[in-house]
């Protein structure tokens, strides 16, 4: 087998160009300067201003203690509830036509550009003491706002559309023939979406699941209007950073800076499993 070579004016006419080219980069480099200047210095500051020394210390305070502890249980609350919820609405969109498509898909996507304030005024509107629901609910004991299911409710209103849209792209990117093979052999629809559809897509559900798990960490404005802001009970980081900031500045910057390293696991995460899913 051969190989064309390049010829010596060619390399020099390619060359050319990359030099033509090198000042443009240049420039374009400088003009993103600012913009990733900005992105990084608030950041920055919270980890040069945090004193990792006491950092452990800071974390063993009893406010930290029960905000890491009621976050952690509640976005797994949340995280479980989104996938069981939101695979169906995933699937459906990806691989059926109904009439309202196009109003289901903008109503999935809602909670992203909606202000939290109004998500958690919303869902204080339907569950609370004179809700839609909350009122019925009540006749039973049964109270919601302001408490733990409150935050796991807030939750799941504002980080299932990461999980849903990311699971509809996975869906619709599996070729329907593999699918129609598997029924023409005698496989039942479930289990052609357990043995077929759902190994093709695990690797971008759990993408959207981190997306929708780090979302849900770090709510503040739906959970502190729907569930309110009592230590212990729905006193989640964020919350916990707020209030720390008015009484205890050391317990908010270290609750900062796990808030900061969460979210950059996590986008790694995600980047790594993007990544292995292309190749």
């Amino acid at each position: 087998m051969t190989i064309a070579k390049r010829s010596p004016m060619a390399r020099t006419q390619s060359e050319a160009k990359a030099v033509a080219l090198r000042p443009a980069a240049e420039i374009w480099q400088g003009m993103a300067l600012p913009l990733l200047a900005f992105l990084l210095l608030p950041l920055a500051a919270l980890l040069w201003r945090t004193d990792l020394g006491q950092l452990w210390v800071n974390l063993a305070d009893p406010i930290a203690v029960q905000a890491i502890r009621l976050s952690l249980q509640t976005t797994t609350t949340s995280a479980f509830l989104i996938v069981l919820l939101g695979t169906p609405v995933a699937y459906l969109l990806a691989r059926r036509e109904f009439p309202l498509r196009r109003v289901v898909d903008t109503l999935i996507d809602l909670p992203t550009v909606l202000p939290p304030a109004v998500a958690g005024l919303g869902l204080l509107m339907v569950f609370g003491r004179r809700g839609w629901l909350g009122a019925p609910l009540e006749l039973f004991g049964i109270e919601i706002a302001f408490t733990s299911v409150a935050v796991v409710l807030a939750q799941l209103f504002i980080a299932s559309p990461f999980y849903v849209r990311t699971a509809v792209s996975g869906f619709a990117s599996i070729e329907s023939e593999l699918e129609q093979a598997a029924s023409l052999d005698g496989a039942s629809q479930w289990q052609v979406f357990r043995f077929i559809t759902l190994p093709l897509v695990r690797v971008t559900l759990l993408s959207g699941l981190v997306m929708a798990w780090a979302r849900a960490l770090g709510d503040f404005g739906a959970t502190i209007i729907f569930a309110g802001n009592f230590p212990g009970r729905t006193q989640t980081m964020p919350l916990a950073i707020y209030l720390g900031f008015e009484m205890d500045l050391d317990v908010a910057l270290a609750l900062s800076v796990i808030l900061i390293a969460c979210a950059f696991v996590v986008l790694m995460v995600v980047k790594w499993l993007a990544g292995g899913n292309r190749e």
